[in-house]
């Protein structure tokens, strides 16, 4: 099975651009849920976590496939952690617009960077299968 689509750099750009206009949207809306359900405490964190996890896993792949390994690890590990550091801070401020939300939770933002930190991780680990799994297009495989 050929996973050609997994490998094109553009997917993983509409995904990341795609995760942060849900943030955004996901960030305007009171926390206030309608149907009510158990409290559970500090689930807020484990879903901060999460989500920055899966959006820093989508960049940090998205930076894979555009520059591949031959850009340094260290820098490409540093850059896509601030990005998601700012991404972080800049949510929490979002938050304190919001009806309903507390925003600028110090917490809250360890969360995100704890999270965007894993899901980093995660792609570097991610993208020798990607590459072990898929392979370029051949002249018969485009007809």
């Amino acid at each position: 099975m050929k996973f050609e689509f997994f490998r094109a750099p553009r997917i993983w750009l509409a995904g990341f651009i795609f995760w942060a206009a849900t943030l955004f949207t996901l960030s305007s809306f009171s926390k206030t849920m309608p149907g009510g359900g158990p409290e559970i405490p500090h689930i807020d964190k484990i879903l901060h976590f999460g989500y920055f996890m899966g959006g820093a896993f989508i960049f940090a792949t998205w930076m894979l496939l555009r520059k591949g390994t031959a850009a340094r690890p260290p820098l490409r590990f540093i850059l896509a952690l601030l990005l998601f550091t700012v991404i972080g801070a800049l949510d929490e401020w979002h938050q304190t617009f919001t009806p309903g939300r507390s925003g600028n939770d110090p917490f809250d933002w360890l969360a995100d960077i704890l999270g965007s930190l894993t899901g980093i991780l995660i792609a570097n680990r991610f993208y020798p299968m990607l590459r072990k799994f898929s392979s370029p297009r051949t002249e018969k495989s485009r007809i």
